[in-house]
């Protein structure tokens, strides 16, 4: 019952960022720079972890500049939490378009689509990376192509780390993890199987004491390097920090985004 009506409570104190986020957007982003934007985008992200009662823990420092992230995916909340610490151009499934409300806020994050069906499409996406990095800003992605519960680390897609090696650019590994009062790795946050989004947004209102750390992990630089090799570089990488085998099949060659 405690559980129900906490979950009712922030739920609707979301909806209410929600919305006010959709007022940002349409009312006060024409009249910003790109700097303006991304601090918009970073506070409203913040006030939206708050509002679900989620303790945002940080660990480690972003590099200045141009930067490929490259994180392991769980949830929705990955994007929240990684725009609450530094806000980025996310690599998306190209279904997110059509999330109700969201679609719009994703839109004016400058989010790159990807359709996963296409296999060729995984090219244009690489292009549009690239020029997103030469242009000095920070994309995200999550190359492991699918969420986990968190307590795994699947093989990593190694197509769009093409884009940094391109351009020359460092890849930034960001190590993300979801606790509670209950688990060292919380249940409440995977976003997997046939789990919808409103049932996973339930949850996750639901839950006790729901903590998400992003450890942020040097740089490293992409320069004269093999895509499959810093792909599996960074899966190293993001696999000590979660304290996780680093078992690796070997990174697949489609890149493939998440939610």
């Amino acid at each position: 019952m405690r559980s129900g009506l906490r979950g009712l409570w922030r739920l609707a104190r979301v909806l209410g960022w929600v919305l006010r986020g959709l007022a940002i957007v349409l009312c006060r982003f024409p009249g910003l720079d790109a700097a303006g934007r991304r601090a918009e985008v970073q506070r409203w992200s913040a006030r939206v972890l708050q509002s679900l009662g989620i303790a945002l823990r940080v660990e480690g420092r972003l590099r200045t500049g141009a930067k490929l992230l490259v994180a392991n995916h769980i949830s929705w909340l990955d994007i929240v939490a990684i725009n609450a610490v530094h806000p980025s151009r996310f690599v998306s499934k190209a279904q997110v378009r059509h999330w109700p409300l969201l679609n719009r806020l994703v839109d004016a994050a400058d989010t790159l689509y990807l359709e996963r069906e296409r296999r060729r499409d995984a090219l244009r996406v690489v292009h549009q990376v690239a020029e997103a990095l030469k242009a000095g800003d920070t994309v995200a992605v999550f190359p492991e192509g699918t969420t986990s519960d968190g307590t795994t680390l699947l093989p990593f897609h190694a197509n769009l780390l093409q884009a940094a090696i391109a351009t020359q650019t460092p890849v930034q590994p960001v190590a993300l993890r979801y606790a509670d009062r209950h688990h060292p790795v919380s249940p409440a946050a995977a976003y997997v199987g046939d789990t919808t989004l409103l049932a996973s947004v339930w949850r996750v209102a639901c839950a006790n004491g729901l903590e998400v750390s992003v450890a942020v992990l040097p740089a490293r630089g992409a320069r004269h390097m093999d895509r499959r090799a810093l792909a599996r570089l960074v899966r190293a990488d993001i696999a000590g920090a979660l304290q996780m085998p680093a078992l690796e099949h070997g990174p697949a060659e489609e890149a493939l985004a998440g939610p």
